[in-house]
């Protein structure tokens, strides 16, 4: 995930904390009771987003006897919200002023510095469903916050903010709207529907369908009715439903359509467990046993008595299962990753606290939600930490990613916005190619602005937002360029956006700080419940994922001699385990409960966390050498503006090669490539001197002028590298870009490497087929 903070004014100070400590606890818990940036011709599929950091974590040998470099983050700092609060209404009307205190007995236990395997701990995680697991409490600060169940935080939501506006949408040209009180209800009424069709405890809800009102209600209900809240991807085939479907034991399934419903339908015959489908949009194409409209899902439980699920909710404990996020399964099988009540609660608590959200009852937030809900970055954002606040959730339409998001974002005017990289690099080359059609004097003051933009932006980064005096040629760059940026934008408003789930280039983060709109990064996974690291208008680096979040703690595995380790975990935010895999589990989780991200990465001397690689990627040479693709890949792709994807090549050979694909027009309905240029391509091919308009005019090295340019552009690649073995020694352009129908990107656009060596076996072969010496016929490359 990454953030963006827009508005320098809306800066806050620099924050004060108190030491570090080093100590913390396990709680058992108890139960209780001017259109210069139109983006009309972004296209993209609609799940080309989610941070899908766990993708290929825990998929390695756990090493032991490892160094470690250990950071503890400052927890105590100081603000004007209330405590997580300790007193829950337990009536099911949240008027009523009833209440409960919350027991909480620590059970004192240090979190250990550790690696060592020698003696399991199981009580900090389980693979069972209806398994329960010590809490990672600490004695003060964010870590000590008392838990609560799902239910607890949604009523004290209630309390707070009933009438305020909870969830928005459009119906034709009408805005229609919910508040809390409304939404809670609606989410109770649904609960007792769930039941009423035979919901089983530690059973799942499987929810495959766009963002919608319909899409949050079925999530919190299936957690109220003490069931599994699943979101299954809408890009899934009819048999990765039915593997999700099948190893939650779903028993409902809500879907948004009849195109969704058929792949429902075709593997019905292999989910026993499945009692009943529910369609929330559209009409019903034809009647079947047990399948029902929103509208018909909703009366089985308006006149149920509220006995039933009054008692169900009043056992679930925080330390409970109540949300699966599958992994988009780049590497096998996805894994249900088990997220407790107190993961989503407690999360939910601490970055709406560390980035400073604004409460409702001072002045209310407002989120876009178009981003896919079946991983966790959108449902944290969307759903959890806009309850905490009491923000508003406005859903962007079904097609928000094909061209209709920044009419939405007009529309509602966010105060934050989240996008993955993808999202970020669409606007880019959007605003590029509209700015490039501009006339000569817009486009020179475009040209002064950015320029301005950047070197002021850099001073306060360096300086941690905190700039004694803001310069008069930012402030007239601000009038003329940025503020008109921002409102064609929908942006005009937002002092917090982020982005995530795949790493973000320096070229296009500096495009957007050049324009006052600086992305800060924030680093998660699925198995962190999210965010991990944040980074703040007074506390960012370009190309960092920010700082830990309080009451969190980072291990740096094993650290080379510059640093770089294994990122390993610690927190309340930290999973359960993996959904009937303890195997796998055990993997992730090492013996003294530390989460192994799979990431490489290193602090900087002010604690800035840099991601530099995944272990599953390192490329290790034929002569040993260890080489993380990533930089390398990135740094073509900014030499190189035509080249939309690139993956190196080189396990276990005796160079490296590379991969290449580029930029191309998008079906608006598949989301697959098309041969077509993007018109920003079409227009660098003609400043480069050739007429090409179709990747297949270009591929295989057709086009002798784009050949020579893009070997140029690695030339200057090979001419940064460490070592002789870095150089890139080969190279070919594919025929088609990479896509998530193609096969090669998963559900949140990040590059499956296994995927793309078995579909480009023959194009690889190729490169290590005769003795390379470091100059070709094919691929001239001067010496170093």
């Amino acid at each position: 995930m990454h953030l963006i903070v827009c508005e320098p004014a809306a800066m806050s100070t620099a924050m004060v904390m108190d030491p570090p400590r080093d100590d913390s606890n396990l709680q058992s818990s108890c139960g209780t009771g001017d259109s210069i940036a139109s983006l009309d011709e972004v296209t993209m599929d609609s799940t080309a987003n989610e941070s899908s950091e766990e993708e290929s974590a825990g998929e390695r040998e756990v090493e032991t006897g490892a160094n470690t470099e250990l950071t503890n983050n400052p927890t105590d700092i100081p603000t004007e919200w209330p405590t997580h609060t300790q007193t829950v209404p337990v009536s099911s009307d949240p008027s009523q002023e009833h209440s409960v205190n919350i027991p909480h007995t620590l059970v004192s236990a240090q979190r250990p510095d550790s690696l060592s395997l020698a003696v399991a701990k199981p009580d900090l995680w389980t693979s069972s469903g209806d398994g329960e697991v010590k809490l990672r409490m600490g004695e003060s600060g964010f870590a000590s916050e008392p838990p609560l169940t799902v239910d607890q935080m949604f009523k004290t939501a209630v309390e707070r903010f009933g009438s305020y506006t909870a969830l928005g949408w459009k119906e034709g040209e009408q805005t229609k709207t919910i508040n809390y009180q409304e939404y809670y209800q609606a989410c109770r009424t649904a609960a007792k529907s769930f039941l009423k069709l035979g919901l089983e405890r530690y059973h799942g809800v499987g929810i495959l369908g766009f963002n919608s009102a319909e899409w949050f209600i079925s999530d919190i209900a299936a957690i109220l009715a003490g069931g599994f809240a699943v979101g299954i991807y809408t890009t899934n085939s009819p048999d990765a439903c039915q593997y999700v479907a099948e190893n939650c034991k779903a028993n409902i399934i809500v879907v948004e359509n009849h195109k969704q419903l058929q792949k429902i339908l075709q593997v019905q015959d292999k989910l026993p467990h499945l009692k009943a489908i529910i369609q929330y949009k559209d009409a019903l194409k034809e009647k079947r046993p047990n399948l029902y409209t929103w509208t018909e899902f909703m009366e089985l439980g308006r006149d149920e008595p509220d006995t039933k699920l009054d008692d169900i909710v009043a056992i679930q404990k925080p330390n409970q299962c109540c949300t699966l996020i599958y992994t988009s399964g780049t590497t096998g099988q996805p894994k249900g990753v088990m997220l407790s009540h107190d993961n989503l609660t407690w999360t939910a608590f601490a970055v709406g606290r560390y980035v400073r959200l604004a409460e409702a009852t001072k002045s209310q937030e407002m989120v876009v939600s178009y981003l896919p809900l079946s991983h966790i970055a959108a449902q944290m954002v969307d759903i959890w930490v806009t309850m905490k606040v009491g923000g508003a959730t406005y859903f962007a339409q079904p097609d928000a990613l094909k061209g209709s998001l920044v009419n939405t974002m007009r529309e509602v005017r966010p105060t934050a916005f989240m996008g993955v990289p993808r999202v970020w690099e669409k606007m880019q080359e959007k605003m590029k190619s509209v700015g490039a059609k501009s006339s000569t004097v817009r486009r020179k003051v475009a040209v002064w602005a950015k320029g301005v933009g950047l070197q002021t932006n850099l001073s306060k980064m360096n300086q941690n937002g905190a700039m004694a005096r803001t310069p008069m040629n930012y402030r007239l760059a601000k009038k003329l360029v940025f503020k008109k940026v921002r409102k064609a934008l929908g942006l005009d408003r937002c002092t917090k956006c982020y982005t995530g789930a795949a790493p973000i280039t320096k070229d296009t983060l500096e495009f957007f700080l050049s324009l006052d709109i600086p992305v800060y990064e924030l680093y998660g996974m699925s198995e962190s419940t999210g965010p991990h690291t944040i980074s703040l208008p007074d506390a960012f680096r370009l190309t960092s994922v920010g700082k830990l979040i309080p009451g969190c703690e980072t291990k740096i595995n094993n650290p080379d001699e510059e640093g770089n380790g294994e990122i390993c975990f610690w927190g309340r935010h930290v999973f359960m385990g993996y959904l009937n895999q303890a195997d796998k589990t055990e993997d992730a989780l090492d013996a003294e409960g530390w989460l192994h991200s799979g990431d490489l990465g290193k602090h900087d001397n002010n604690g800035f966390l840099f991601i530099t690689g995944r272990i599953k990627e390192l490329i290790i040479t034929a002569g040993g050498e260890n080489i993380p693709p990533v930089p390398i890949e990135d740094a073509v792709k900014e030499a190189v503006p035509l080249v939309s994807n690139a993956m190196l090549i080189g396990d276990k050979r005796k160079f490296l090669a590379m991969l290449l694909t580029i930029k191309c027009q998008v079906n608006g309905d598949t989301g697959a490539p098309e041969d077509e240029l993007m018109p920003e391509a079409v227009e660098l091919c003609r400043k480069l001197g050739s007429n090409a308009t179709r990747v297949s005019e270009i591929a295989g090295g057709r086009d002798p002028v784009i050949h020579a340019a893009i070997q140029e552009g690695i030339n200057r690649v090979n001419e940064k590298a460490t070592s002789n073995a870095q150089r890139i020694q080969k190279w070919t352009i594919l025929n088609q870009d990479f896509s998530i129908p193609g096969g090669e990107l998963g559900p949140t656009m990040k590059l499956k490497r296994p995927v793309v060596m078995k579909m480009y076996k023959e194009q690889v072969e190729n490169f290590y087929k005769e003795v390379v010496t470091p100059s070709t016929p094919d691929n001239s490359m001067p010496p170093k």
